[in-house]
């Protein structure tokens, strides 16, 4: 399981990594297929994957990114007020096939899942996008990682018995911690390669930390609909990771915070930097 688990890992890592890379168009389609994944198997627990009000939701995910691709922000809201009344005509229309939480999750996964990660492609397509968008994976999986290795070795104390019992105290802190360490010595690596008015050295560990902790939510967000519903995983398409959503749930929270804190701690410098 475990070598599964780390040939799957690495294929994964390999494959992002090189869609990052080359930025554009490819790191769109990428994240947005990965989306659209997500979402399929986040309405295959409420059983609306296949069904209109599903394809209302995915339609409009697709809309969403090919907005993105124009940079056309100003419709984000028109396309969620059109989203909404399309799954409440569908509800309406098609009463009593569909429940009222079908209809909350249906608009609850554009955003959980696609807008969410859409950020992962935002922060790539800023002037220095391609070392910015490192620091997501840092504070998630880095964090994810390190809070794995801390809780195998000194964890005793539990974090949330009850929605993952294997989840410490003490894993926490080593994540925090390690992802702080992770973005330190990230900083550390590309200083003379990007040319900034903020000290990076502090402002990236402090993001990696913003990050880490909200990865955990993340993460326990996504196993807390899955205990509601007995499952073990998401889907099977990762071998050892289980679906979209078991890999790249503390992302989904990881993404956008990444994207806001260095917008915010830098007063939008950093972001507008070259």
């Amino acid at each position: 399981m475990f070598k599964q688990r780390l040939i799957s890992g690495i294929f994964l890592v390999i494959i992002l990594a090189l869609t990052l890379y080359l930025g554009g168009d490819i790191t769109l389609i990428v994240i947005g297929g990965i989306s659209l994944i997500g979402m399929y198997e986040l309405f295959r627990v409420y059983q609306i994957e296949k069904c209109i009000l599903g394809y209302i939701s995915y339609l409009m995910a697709i809309l969403y990114y090919a907005a993105l691709s124009f940079d056309y922000l100003e419709g984000y809201l028109m396309m969620f007020c059109g989203l909404m009344m399309l799954l409440m005509a569908a509800y309406v229309f098609r009463y009593p096939k569909y429940q009222a939480d079908q209809v909350v999750i249906a608009f609850f996964g554009v955003f959980y899942v696609a807008i969410m990660l859409s950020y992962v492609y935002r922060l790539r397509t800023l002037p220095i996008g391609g070392y910015l968008v490192v620091l997501i994976f840092l504070s998630s999986w880095g964090c994810d990682t390190l809070a794995y290795c801390t809780g195998m070795l000194i964890g005793k104390h539990k974090m949330s018995p009850l929605l993952s019992p294997k989840k410490t105290i003490e894993g926490a802190i080593g994540g925090l911690i390690g992802a702080m360490l992770l973005g330190w010595i990230y900083s550390i690596l590309i200083v003379d390669h990007i040319h900034v008015e903020y000290p990076i050295t502090t402002l990236f560990p402090l993001v990696c930390g913003g990050g880490a902790i909200v990865s955990m939510i993340g993460d326990l967000a996504a196993s807390a609909i899955k205990r509601n519903h007995n499952m073990k995983d998401y889907g099977r398409l990762i071998p050892g990771h289980g679906g979209i959503l078991d890999r790249f749930d503390s992302m989904i929270f990881t993404a956008p915070v990444i994207f806001y804190l260095l917008l915010f701690l830098t007063k939008g410098a950093l972001l507008k930097s070259v």
